[in-house]
Formats: structure tokens, C-alpha cells, sequence
């Protein structure tokens, strides 16, 4: 059915470009033909370390260099930590430590040319962080099929560290998109751009609805929910939180249960580049169209300012906070470090 002709409200937020609004449509970019693999690892798979993954609608908008340098903050403060490089087919963290390319990465693990992970686990110039490289050169490592991703999340589960740190890649692939919804937080991030906010709305619409897929498996609410999907304009629904609305009002039990679970949804935003005090409202913008929009209160962890000495580290291959420890966005980085729980003792 074409939703085109529906009415659709405006975020609130002058950031908020046309277009970026993230209303009620049948239209999805996801696949849900392995929709049960969220509830699978939810259930079978506890991990020993707190998972943060990092991701976004697009590419080139900070994801690894944020994950490299917590990384760095937590092994400065006595954690272990794993950064995982999961943007398949596009791997470049090691560059964001200085390392060149490891020798073994994922593509081993997935095509069984090693069976453990930890056996892949590079060692880095920082104490205590370790990195698993990602996958460069097999289209199939790229592209993990579901009992592929059972087996990365089982032996990432096992990794004995305190912290494990996913660096994934741009879109709303449903890869992606899986792998940062079983990390107990998962970071969004967004520059101060049209494109980038619009990006990552979509990221957050996609995000939203695989995981309510995957939790209307688990109860008997799929015909509601496909018939309030499929035909929202019959439904008179116009946003996510209406669809919420609406199935409690068909299901009282299970709409009740749905509400809650995606309360939980495990978002935090940080926004990267920040020029001027207007784009440091964005955030707060991006909270309140979420909790509008989505019925879900979204952390604002904090910005990084645009700061030259992000690049000048790039370009002398260093973390960050070790390259400049007292540059503005170093800080910043540190701030939101604290914000994810990540403090020394």
C-alpha cells in the first residue's frame, strides 16, 4: 500500500532536515528472514564483557576513531578490552592504532581456518587492548549468514575481558543492524549534516522495527502487528509509537510487554564535529523527535567538538587522547567514556 499521501508531522528541532522524519511506512530496507537470531542470543549466549557497539547511517563520521580511543581510555583506567572491527569489508581500525594489517582477521574465523577467536585477538601498542581485525577479503565474511553470526556472538560472549567494543560499518544492512542490537549499549553517532541526520534516523527506523520483529516472535501478537505494519493508513497511524498505541489497544498483555521491551531499547547518541552552540543543540532535538516518534528515550552521552587535532592523529597513525591528551575533543571523549559507565576505580 502507498503511504505517500499520508499526513506526516514534522520533528520538532530546526536540525531536523525534509525528509529525515521518522514516520509510519510499510517500506523497510530490512530483511526479517532470520529475525529469530536477536532473540536466539539474547537467550543462549551471556557474554562474560560489556558489549558497546557503535554504529550510524553512513560512513566517515567518526564510529572507529571514537572506538579506538575508549578502547585506549579503558585500558589506561586497568580494563581489559576487545575492539572488534565489524565494519566487514571495510576494516580499518588497525590504521586508528598505528598498526599494520594483522596477519589473521575474521575472514579466518568465518571460514574455519581458525576455530577460536581468541586466537585471532591482535596485540596492540597499548597494554591490555586487544583488536580483532575485520574481514577484507571473502565476500562471504562480509555477508554472515545466521548460524555464522551465532558463532560470532558465542565466541565474542567467551572472550575474557571486561569491555569488547564493536566498530561496525555504515547503513542499515540487517547485519549491521543485528550485531548492535545485542550489545548491552549500542551508540549511535551522527554528524551536525543533513545527510548524516537523515541517515541516521533511517538507522534508528530500521534498528526499531528488527527489534520489534524479533520480539513479537516470542509472543502471539504477529498477525496484529504485520496487519498494523501493512496497512497503517487503515490503522489511521502516522508514527512507531502510534503502532505501540495500537496493539495495546487490540492486545492489552502483549501490547503492555512490547512497550516495555522497547523502552529498553538500548540507544545512546553522541554527535561528532560539532562547530557552533546551534549544532550543539542536536541532540537534544534528536531526544525529544525519538521520544515523540519512537516512545523511547534516547541518552544523549555527549558531543566532540571539530577539532584539528582528530585528523592530525589520523595522520600520525595515534589514538587520540595519546596523540593530543588535552585537546578539546579528547575531553569530550573522555566525557562520554564516563557516560558509558567507563570510569577508573
Amino acid at each position: 500500500m502507498d503511504t505517500s499521501s499520508l499526513d506526516r508531522e514534522e520533528p520538532e528541532g530546526e536540525h531536523l532536515p525534509e525528509g529525515a522524519e521518522p514516520a509510519m511506512t510499510t517500506e523497510s530496507n530490512v530483511s526479517y528472514a532470520d529475525n529469530t537470531f536477536l532473540s536466539e542470543v539474547e537467550s543462549v549466549i551471556p557474554s562474560r564483557a560489556d558489549i558497546i557497539a557503535i554504529g550510524g547511517g553512513k560512513g566517515g563520521i567518526g564510529k572507529s576513531i571514537l572506538a579506538a580511543n575508549l578502547g585506549v581510555h579503558l585500558a589506561s583506567i586497568g580494563k581489559k578490552a576487545i575492539l572488534l572491527d565489524a565494519d566487514l569489508g571495510g576494516a580499518n581500525l588497525h590504521t586508528c592504532l598505528g598498526m599494520n594489517t594483522p596477519r589473521q582477521s575474521l575472514s579466518d574465523f568465518v571460514s574455519r581456518r581458525i576455530e577460536n577467536l581468541q586466537e585471532i585477538v591482535a596485540s596492540t601498542t597499548v597494554p591490555g587492548l586487544g583488536l580483532i581485525s575485520g574481514a577484507m577479503d571473502l565476500l562471504e565474511a562480509a555477508n554472515p549468514k545466521y548460524t555464522q553470526k551465532i558463532r560470532i556472538l558465542r565466541e565474542v560472549s567467551r572472550l575474557d575481558v571486561d569491555y569488547v567494543i564493536i566498530d561496525l560499518g555504515g547503513g542499515t544492512g540487517f547485519n549491521i543492524l543485528d550485531f548492535f542490537l545485542v550489545a548491552k549499549r549500542g551508540v549511535l553517532m551522527v554528524s551536525p549534516e543533513p545527510t548524516s541526520v537523515e541517515n541516521a534516523y533511517r538507522f534508528l527506523k530500521a534498528a526499531y522495527y528488527r527489534r520489534l520483529k524479533a520480539l513479537e516472535m516470542n509472543w502471539e501478537l504477529k498477525p496484529i502487528v504485520h496487519d498494523v505494519i501493512r496497512n497503517p493508513g487503515k490503522q489511521g497511524l502516522r508514527t512507531p509509537a502510534d503502532l505501540l498505541r495500537r496493539v495495546a489497544e487490540q492486545d492489552p498483555e502483549g501490547g503492555v510487554y512490547l512497550q516495555e521491551q522497547m523502552a529498553k531499547f538500548p540507544f545512546d547518541l553522541v554527535v561528532n564535529q560539532v562547530r557552533s552552540e546551534e549544532e550543539e543543540q542536536l541532540g537534544t532535538a534528536m531526544q525529544q523527535a525519538c521520544r515523540k516518534y519512537f516512545g523511547i528515550n534516547m541518552n544523549h552521552l555527549g558531543n566532540i567538538p571539530y577539532d584539528d587535532a582528530v585528523w592530525q592523529s589520523v595522520r600520525h597513525r595515534r589514538p587520540l587522547i595519546m596523540d593530543s591528551p588535552d585537546a578539546q575533543a579528547s575531553q569530550s571523549v573522555r566525557q562520554i567514556a564516563f557516560a558509558l559507565g567507563m570510569g577508573g576505580e
